[in-house]
């Protein structure tokens, strides 16, 4: 079977292709009483929305959202929640060379090795077009968990990190690269503008934050809070790696310097440090929860690429259309929603299991 549904109490499901007439979720789980309408949704989407800047897919797609079910006078019912996105702007002409051959780096040969057949306008599900239907859940998730406040951004493109000390959450929102850094985002357009002319393309990193999430979250073992949030971000389109806390850098750690020393505070222990990224035992100890997300460079470039057609013979593709230069930058509002949806599900599963 298909795997199009991710959660457990709170759970969705995305449907519709990139050059399908909509795409959208079903959310089903979320509690009743909830105020929720477009307006709620809207501006989630707007921050992923592409053809907003030069660094981005020039595909002009407003991304309005329609709420088809699960709302009776402006509350959430407790019954599915139907959200619908039209696609507008759909090119599917541009795809005539995919059609024969396989864009290596994207899932155009291994959907074809496991179906027998692909829908190959835009990449049909494995397009980030999908990603739009999971920001409109992850919406619906924030209000399940209100205390809880998620904030994404831009670490790196092409390998050019930006540098802590200049990290100012306000710039997040002042520039098209969700850049916390001014003078980052600043060599970030002349990188991403440069692969962009040259026909290439660059990969990213995303770090994000949840603040709020009290301690208690998550399971032991096979359903750790991590191992859930790893999962969540690793099934978005083009992420390639995931670390929690201090990740990979963790192994070069000695076990004095991996510990994140606790004192005694007023309302529990007070952390000296969060190396773990608020998580120990797959269970939230109360600090903020830290991941970092590794996105793969676009596959679908101008630069000829070796590759094979679909009969098994040798040729060159360059795709034509519009593509992501960095498809990482509009990755940020998707991570966010993919965090929210996972700690919606863990504060139900919590009250679930312990009241």
């Amino acid at each position: 079977m298909s795997y199009n549904s991710f959660g457990h109490v709170f759970r969705f499901t995305t449907w519709g292709e990139s050059h399908g007439p909509s795409i959208g979720a079903v959310v089903d789980g979320c509690p009743p009483g909830l105020a929720l309408s477009e307006r709620d949704i809207q501006p989630f989407l707007d921050a992923r929305r592409p053809g907003q800047s030069r660094f981005t897919t020039q595909r002009q797609e407003p991304d309005q959202v329609r709420i088809l079910s699960g709302v009776f006078e402006g509350k959430t019912t407790g019954t599915p929640i139907s959200l619908m996105i039209e696609n507008v702007d759909q090119r599917s002409k541009d795809y005539s060379e995919v059609a024969a051959a396989y864009r290596p780096g994207h899932a155009d040969y291994a959907y074809d090795a496991k179906y027998g057949f692909r829908d190959y306008r835009g990449g049909g599900r494995s397009s980030a077009r999908e990603t739009a239907s999971r920001v409109a859940a992850g919406a619906v998730a924030r209000l399940v968990i209100p205390e809880v406040t998620i904030t994404a951004w831009v670490e790196a493109i092409g390998g050019d990190a930006i540098d802590p000390a200049n990290f100012d959450a306000a710039e997040i929102a002042n520039n098209p690269f969700f850049c916390p850094d001014a003078d980052a985002a600043k060599r970030w357009e002349a990188l991403v503008d440069s692969a962009r002319k040259a026909g290439s393309s660059l990969g990213a990193v995303i770090a994000c934050e949840a603040t709020g999430v009290p301690a208690g979250w998550g399971a032991p073992l096979y359903a750790k809070l991590d191992a859930e949030l790893a999962h969540a971000c690793m099934g978005i389109n083009a992420v390639k790696g995931v670390e929690i806390g201090d990740g990979f850098g963790a192994a070069s750690l000695s076990g004095e310097q991996n510990a994140d020393a606790m004192r005694p505070g007023e309302n529990g222990p007070e952390f000296l440090a969060n190396h773990a990224g608020g998580i120990a035992g797959g269970i939230s100890t109360g600090q903020p929860i830290t991941l970092r997300v590794a996105f793969k460079p676009t596959s679908s470039i101008l630069t000829p690429v070796e590759t094979i057609t679909r009969d098994g013979e040798a040729t060159d593709i360059a795709t034509k259309g519009r593509h992501d230069p960095c498809v990482g930058i509009r990755g940020v509002p998707v991570v966010e929603a993919m965090v929210a949806l996972v700690l919606a599900d863990q504060k139900l599963l919590h009250r679930a299991q312990v009241g």
